[in-house]
């Protein structure tokens, strides 16, 4: 198979989608890889290094979508790159497609197959392929924030630590998942007064027993979120629909009776976002502010940390990718449950139920669609 590896286009994106390692895996198995030039220009990985691992590499992106049975990307295309997908082709990237109307419609009109990392799932439930960048997004959230509260920033001027005679910051996340995990193991490693709110008790139960006395774990309710994240000098959101858009956690009338200054980090931008005033930014321009508050929404957090997170990712979809190249596309879909999970369009048809039923589209089960197409 021709697996092809554009380079990304979004704004301060420069993560790349596989690294001259993996690439040195699927050519050992007879497949071609065809990069385009300055893939890994930004985490210090060089063209040579793909040469030498035995890609092609290319000026152009055209060149890449033009004749790749399979593009492995990270993020989302770009209307440009849409517009470049043939019928067939397969599409291998996050896509986060339940709030992207338009997206999904320039998928379905391409008539390409497309399957996003973040609703594969794994054997215990859990979604593997948003793990490895959903514990980078939670990690940064609270460095973010910490930032972001500072004066400068239009922060209340707020150390989340405290110091000595001062109480520490006061973070409240929401959603106790991979992201909630590791925003509260940094949040507790800076000393600030962490409360995770998540609606399963036995997850709370067992972020109890990682972090004991450390954190404080409260069941999510429309009362303890108002409780705890109006008081909150930095709020968290990392809830998780898989596939579906975010709820909204906090209105916009609730920000009044918030501190000025407070920070919010929507994590869950990607999907929409848990604030309503959340709308996605970027690295170039990460914040804004509303009533006073501080939005920090940007919708690749990743993509600050592309050389960590890049390895992370590759090491998470390396395995899934040689599948789709040894088996081709649909017979390792039939083959494989999980990865079929990640499929959210197919020749057409949205075959993602969260998707579907978020844009007006009939949904066809994977399955069924695979079998008539």
């Amino acid at each position: 198979m021709l697996i092809g590896i554009p380079k990304e286009i979004k704004n301060h994106e420069y993560r790349a989608g596989m690294t001259p390692a993996a690439v040195h895996e699927l050519v050992q198995r007879g497949h071609r890889v065809r990069v385009q030039a300055g893939l890994g220009a930004g985490i210090g990985l060089s063209d040579g290094q793909y040469a030498a691992a035995g890609a092609e590499v290319v000026a152009a992106a055209a060149e890449v979508y033009a004749e790749a049975e399979l593009l492995v990307k990270v993020k989302e295309p770009q209307p440009a790159e849409c517009a470049m997908l043939r019928p067939g082709q397969v599409l291998f990237a996050y896509l986060h497609l339940a709030p992207d109307a338009a997206q999904t419609q320039a998928l379905v009109a391409a008539d390409c197959v497309a399957i996003a990392y973040e609703t594969v799932t794994g054997p215990g439930g859990g979604l593997p392929l948003l793990a490895p960048m959903s514990e980078v997004a939670g990690r940064m959230s609270i460095q973010a924030g910490a930032a972001c509260l500072e004066k400068s920033r239009g922060g209340a001027g707020v150390l989340l630590g405290g110091v000595p005679g001062v109480p520490p910051g006061r973070v409240a996340i929401l959603g106790g998942g991979v992201v909630g995990y590791n925003a509260a193991q940094m949040a507790v490693g800076l000393g600030a007064e962490v409360t995770v709110l998540d609606r399963a008790l036995e997850r709370l139960a067992y972020l109890d027993s990682l972090f004991g006395n450390r954190i404080r774990t409260i069941r999510s309710t429309a009362d303890a979120i108002e409780e705890y994240a109006l008081a909150a000098d930095l709020v968290v959101g990392a809830v998780l629909v898989p596939g579906a858009a975010a709820p909204k956690l906090l209105a916009r009338s609730q920000l009044a009776r918030m501190r000025p200054g407070s920070v919010l980090v929507d994590v869950a931008i990607d999907q929409g976002g848990c604030f309503e005033t959340s709308r996605p930014t970027t690295h170039a321009a990460p914040t804004f502010v509303v009533d006073g508050i501080n939005h920090y929404c940007v919708a690749n957090m990743p993509g600050a940390v592309p050389r960590t997170s890049t390895f992370a990712l590759t090491n998470a979809t390396l395995p899934d990718v040689l599948k789709l190249a040894d088996a081709g596309y649909r017979q390792a879909l039939f083959d494989d449950a999980h990865l079929r999970a990640g499929l959210n369009v197919h020749r057409g048809d949205v075959t993602c139920a969260p998707v579907a039923a978020a844009h007006g589209y009939d949904f066809v089960p994977p399955l069924t669609s695979l079998e008539r197409r």
